[in-house]
């Protein structure tokens, strides 16, 4: 089954061997996660999708019309298109349409539709359970996936042991964690927390792991209790005697296999699960256990994202390594762009190793976005042999990048101009226009001031101002949460537009959070534009100020390229914060430099002009 024909017609056979006229296939694995092991990559196994987010719905009957469909947001239309067989799938676009909608208009008339229950979201089943019913249909939970019995080499899960991150990283111990959650829960009336989240489990235990690719983490469960014990599911071959010293008496180490039995066992319980990150599976087994279960956010979520003074300094140290490694790749970029011998694929290897070369690198945080031309215009472009576009004199290059450190976790998004030999300012008036207004959203991001108590989607339109004044915008949100040697997309807050109930829009920013601040721009078959830096949030102090107010304080320090900025469309106070962005810069990186590299970082730091 080489070809993604062959897997599709093997499950359509599985799917009516199980007696089923239709099956789910997500990217998710069973802690809801964003980033998946191999294991868990069944979505890409069936399709060739190599975005982090999307469904595909497969009805069994391959005479129907549409008999399958791909469901992504709008980071990837381009890109499933490239990726997904438009001969066997149908292009949809959430949050346009649902599966749940779809399949309540394609599904035949009394159809039985499986998902693996632990791989879904228990809102995401009664919504979907619904629609079918008012067709005469049922939603099935398989006892065994589907595409697992078909796909012959399914690679196993990772066996790599789980790591401790010490206290001096995470700035609190396990113990005092563990004894917040106690207090919530007894504040609660609840026995106990199910933690399935396994960003949430890393941090609520102070381990990390070697899991995923790209975020470090170990495959595990949690059961937090009342009395400050806790237990904690994880495959035996991953335990090793310095997590037991790490981990203590008060935490019981089971095996994973372990953990459906435990929650089982929680019968007359008053148990705690977050809606949003725990499957449907975990609270069918707990309600058919007769467990009290209340819905409610995992309580490790908002602690996570307000990060404590270790954990922010820890990021400064992270993101000035990389800032030195990210500068130096600039500049050797400067000289090897208009070539004609570099490609996205030699580009995103050649910032890999500046990164390595920086010291203490453990991962990247996701696959680099290393988009050329029109291939920048695919949001979250994955370049790959066939994909793979030479950097062209005379044309935009977009990067979107970032490392995990020990210490911090970084993401970082520069568009330059790739220029010919020797002269680099030759961008097209309406690039530098367009480079421009999403320069400026960013800039009066970084500069807001707002009250405490403000959320994330009323934070939205200072960065996409300038391009609606020109009858422009982008399709993804603004600014997503980042951890703490963590995941790089994390949750609660989000600045993005509050349409569509999009999760975190409503949720407060918080002095201690961390975020992006991204907006961009992207030309179909052109270019793409954006401009990442990571900021944090932190108290601002004004004078006579009714009440309590917060601002941003930007981390990410690298050069933003001047070739491609209309100087005339910027204030007086917009080019300030240039300089003094500008200013910070050299001050961190220029000493990690040495004389020739830091003579280049002063010249990109000059004012545009």
């Amino acid at each position: 089954m080489n070809t993604h024909e062959a897997r599709l017609d093997a499950l359509r056979k599985e799917l009516a061997r199980q007696g089923l006229d239709g099956f789910v296939v997500p990217i998710s694995d069973e802690h809801m996660s964003e980033y998946v092991g191999g294991y868990a990559q069944r979505l890409a196994w069936l399709t060739g999708f190599g975005g982090s987010a999307g469904t595909a719905v497969v009805l069994t009957d391959s005479t129907l019309s549409p008999a399958a469909a791909m469901f992504v947001d709008g980071r990837y239309t381009l890109q499933v298109r490239d990726q997904v067989d438009g001969r066997f799938y149908a292009y949809e676009s959430v949050p346009q349409t649902s599966i749940a909608k779809w399949l309540g208009e394609h599904a035949p008339e009394g159809a039985r539709i499986g998902y693996d229950a632990w791989l879904h979201g228990k809102g995401w089943a009664t919504a979907v359970s619904r629609a079918l019913e008012a067709r005469g249909g049922a939603l099935v939970a398989v006892e065994r996936n589907p595409i697992d019995a078909v796909w012959q080499d399914r690679p196993a899960p990772s066996p790599a042991a789980a790591l401790v991150h010490g206290d001096d990283l995470a700035g609190e111990t396990s113990q005092a964690k563990r004894e917040a959650i106690s207090s919530w829960l007894a504040e609660q009336k609840l026995d106990a927390a199910v933690i399935s989240a396994l960003d949430s489990i890393a941090w609520l235990l102070n381990i990390r792991g070697q899991d995923v690719e790209r975020t470090p983490v170990a495959l595990s469960y949690v059961l937090a209790h009342a009395d400050g014990t806790a237990e904690l599911f994880i495959a035996p071959e991953k335990v090793t005697p310095e997590l037991t010293r790490h981990l203590g008496n008060a935490v019981r180490i089971e095996p994973r296999e372990a953990f459906v039995p435990a929650l089982e066992g929680l019968k007359g319980k008053r148990v705690a699960v977050d809606p949003e990150r725990a499957v449907a599976a975990i609270f069918a087994t707990l309600e058919q256990a007769g467990a009290q279960v209340l819905e409610t956010r995992d309580p490790t979520v908002l602690p996570k994202a307000v990060k404590n003074p270790v954990e922010q300094q820890g990021h400064r140290n992270a993101q000035a390594r990389d800032g030195a490694a990210v500068s130096r790749f600039l500049r050797w970029l400067e000289r090897e762009g208009p070539t004609g011998k570099v490609t996205e694929m030699s580009a995103a290897d050649a910032l890999q190793e500046f990164r390595r070369q920086s010291g203490d690198l453990r991962d990247l945080s996701f696959d680099t976005i290393s988009g050329a031309g029109p291939n920048g215009a695919v949001v979250h472009y994955r370049v790959s042999e066939e994909t793979n576009r030479t950097l062209e004199p005379g044309s935009v290059y977009l990067v979107d990048s970032g490392g995990q450190y020990p210490d911090g976790t970084t993401d970082i998004t520069r568009t330059v101009w790739i220029g010919a030999p020797g002269d680099r300012a030759q961008p097209s008036a309406e690039v530098k226009d367009r480079f421009t207004r999403v320069l400026k959203g960013h800039i009066a991001l970084a500069q807001a001031v707002f009250p405490q108590g403000t959320a994330g989607h009323q934070l939205d339109v200072l960065a996409r101002q300038y391009l609606w004044a020109a009858g422009l915008d982008y399709a993804h949100g603004t600014g997503h949460g980042v951890g703490s040697f963590l995941s790089v997309h994390e949750g609660p807050q989000r600045i993005a537009k509050a349409a569509g109930g999009q999760a975190g829009t409503d949720q407060e920013l918080i002095a201690g959070m961390f975020l992006s601040n991204e907006p961009g721009y992207y030309k179909t078959g052109a270019y793409g534009i954006r401009i990442e830096n990571l900021v944090l949030v932190e108290p601002r102090d004004i004078q006579g100020a009714e009440g309590s107010y917060l601002g941003f304080e930007t981390l990410t320090l690298v050069p933003i390229d001047s070739a491609l900025v209309d100087v005339s469309l910027l204030t007086p106070s917009e080019i300030g914060w240039w300089d003094t962005y500008h200013a910070r810069v050299l001050d961190v990186i220029g000493p990690q430099l040495d004389e020739e590299e830091r003579a280049w970082l002063e010249e990109r730091c000059r004012p545009p002009s």
